[in-house]
């Protein structure tokens, strides 16, 4: 018999608002900024040089040695201890007293010195004499005794690698299109805004203890190589009206309870600063979910997206640029930003060549697979492939040379 009425849909649940029980926030949090740049508080100083994107600081190195020696002198709580390690990048393992470092390079850029810098290290330090590159486009090292950890960090710095903030909860390495600069089908490279959202968020107070960590990837393409729907944010370039800025995507991830980032804005100005703003406040806003403190697997923020909603997270981040920090802040990124004009360093194009014997059946079947040519007329992209991910200190050097040569 057919019902005489259509069966009511349950009405659906309201999201929970933050202040809810179950998303307690913590209220009157005090949230500095970096202060200004060349002060006692913020001693950094940017090059535009390849490769160097972090600020190194050499009081660092001896901080590291100093907490180093007091735990291993039994003076420091572990726990005390194991916070200090994880911000210099530094983690441990199930080993026994050694550690994994994890050096972070911006965008996967990396330059022939630094190649060298990691051949040497990894003879010196490691004893499986290798490196293992990461698919966050770190490099980690492991095994290092915990003594010797603070001089291996060192011998890295001077070619600008740096593992500060490779771990802990923070604002980890932040990944980009491993074709940035050269695809075709760039709708700008963000490379150089890359560069000034690591510089402004490395070191800075609110990112240093949140309640768990971010991961930032940038893409200038719709292909989206960068996968930026597994990230916590990510910034995909856009122009409207002759004005470059950035679709952004808060609350991806993958592990438990995987996501796919939703778009919190359309389009936010790059040039004016306003994109890191907008980042600085998505982070005020997580680093105070208290709630979110209490299960560590549980912290990331796409939890923060998932239980009050885009529309809600939009509202709490407009609400937050309202706030009198904003006026506290240096948001423009002309200082901030990595400018180097990689075309200008290319070098002459040089002329094809035949095979020996005249049988380049091999070549052309590795060109196939492992050749792109890129948008600068003359010049191609060559992958490399990395067995599970290790290179030894004869490849590491190898490739170094070969990007010299070419």
């Amino acid at each position: 018999m057919e019902p005489s009425t259509t069966p009511t849909k349950p009405t659906p649940k309201p999201k929970p608002k933050p202040g809810d029980k179950g998303v307690e926030q913590e209220e009157g949090k005090v949230q500095k900024g970096k202060g200004k740049l060349g002060s006692l508080n913020n001693p950094e100083t940017y090059e535009n040089v390849p490769g160097r994107v972090i600020p190194i600081l050499e009081n660092e190195f001896s901080d590291f040695d100093s907490e180093a020696e007091q735990f291993l002198d039994g003076e420091t709580p572990e726990p005390e201890f194991i916070g200090f390690r994880l911000k210099q990048g530094v983690y441990g393992q199930r080993q026994p007293g050694v550690q994994m470092v994890r050096v972070k390079l911006p965008y996967g850029g990396i330059t022939p010195d630094q190649m060298d810098a990691f051949a040497d290290s990894v003879e010196t330090y490691a004893p499986l004499k290798k490196g293992h590159i990461t698919t966050r486009q770190n490099i980690q090292i492991h095994h290092v005794p915990l003594d010797q950890m603070c001089h291996m960090i060192r011998d890295l710095a001077p070619s600008g690698l740096s593992s500060r903030e490779g771990c802990g909860n923070t604002v980890r390495n932040v990944t980009g299109d491993p074709w940035a600069g050269v695809a075709e089908d760039e709708i700008f490279d963000p490379t150089t805004y890359v560069g000034a959202y690591v510089r402004y968020f490395v070191r800075h107070p609110t990112t240093q203890l949140m309640p768990r960590k971010i991961k930032t990837a940038f893409t200038g393409s719709d292909a989206d190589r960068a996968i930026t729907g597994i990230h916590d944010i990510a910034f995909i370039s856009r122009i409207r009206d002759g004005v470059r800025g950035f679709e952004i995507r808060v609350g991806g991830g993958t592990s438990i309870m995987a996501r796919v980032a939703p778009t919190l804005y359309d389009f936010v100005e790059a040039d004016n600063g306003d994109f890191l703003k907008v980042s600085e406040a998505v982070f005020r806003i997580f680093d105070r979910q208290s709630w979110l403190r209490v299960n560590r697997a549980r912290a990331r923020i796409k939890v923060l997206v998932d239980k009050v909603g885009i529309e809600e997270v939009r509202r709490m981040v407009d609400e937050e640029l309202e706030g009198d920090w904003v006026d506290e802040r240096d948001f423009t990124i002309d200082h901030l930003k990595f400018d180097l004009d990689e075309e200008a360093l290319l070098p002459e194009a040089r002329p094809a060549t035949a095979s020996p014997n005249g049988d380049r059946s091999e070549f052309e079947r590795f060109v196939e697979a492992n050749v792109q040519p890129q948008k600068q007329e003359g010049f191609n992209t060559v992958e490399v492939k990395i067995v599970r991910g290790d290179l030894t200190s004869e490849q590491f050097r190898g490739l170094g040379q070969i990007m010299r040569d070419h």
